[in-house]
């Protein structure tokens, strides 16, 4: 009989699984990706494989919920105590790219990968995404309120910061000359260069 899994934030071994798929996913896309290569990548057999997942959807799916989990604990969840909206977008951009390259890709999945997940798991992926979106966009909305940013439509800028980190996975590698912390810092200068008042962004940077 097979193990119940646990759940991704409470099992190391089950993050490693997701971490170490979500890699090789993002290589060779999904249906190229077999539970052999996950199973070989972890130093595992695919039957010791499957005493953590219920199958390559499945695991997916699982991916991705993990993906969602870190994004709220690590990024939404303390950017809402963060009152000013100036720093609270400075944080999300860059506590959002942290992750993105510590994170081996279970994040950017989201983005390329959701049309192999089952009709009723896209609708539960697509709203959690949907409610980072909206958490977001609901920061430049209160910039764009208070006169702080420049004349760009929330939601465009929203998609675009979004696109522009899911895209450090594409090219950011670990152990060469820009590391992580200045990946992540030269996405906020690119961003909020972009999307604040020059007079806003002067008195966020002193505040840093």
């Amino acid at each position: 009989m097979r193990a119940q899994k646990k759940s991704a934030p409470s099992n190391e071994r089950l993050a490693e699984i997701y971490r170490t798929a979500a890699q090789i996913i993002l290589r060779k896309g999904y249906d190229a990706t077999s539970v052999n290569d996950i199973a070989n990548a972890l130093g595992m057999t695919k039957a010791g494989l499957y005493h953590y997942i219920n199958g390559k959807k499945e695991l997916l799916f699982d991916i991705m919920n993990f993906g969602l989990w870190e994004l709220d604990e690590e990024v939404a969840a303390p950017a809402r105590d963060i009152a000013d909206p100036a720093a609270r977008l400075r944080f999300i951009i860059g506590a959002h790219a942290r992750l993105v390259t510590r994170g081996q890709g279970a994040i950017t999945i989201l983005v390329d990968e959701v049309t192999a997940l089952t009709p009723a798991q896209q609708r539960k992926i697509t709203q959690s995404k949907r409610k980072y979106f909206d958490f977001l966009r609901g920061t430049l909305d209160e910039l764009k309120a208070a006169g702080k940013m420049q004349d760009v439509d929330a939601t465009a800028a929203a998609f675009s910061l979004l696109g522009m980190i899911n895209w450090l996975s594409r090219w950011f590698q670990q152990g060469r000359a820009l590391k992580e912390e200045q990946a992540a810092d030269e996405i906020v200068k690119i961003a909020l260069h972009g999307l604040l008042r020059p007079s806003k962004l002067k008195a966020v940077d002193r505040n840093q």
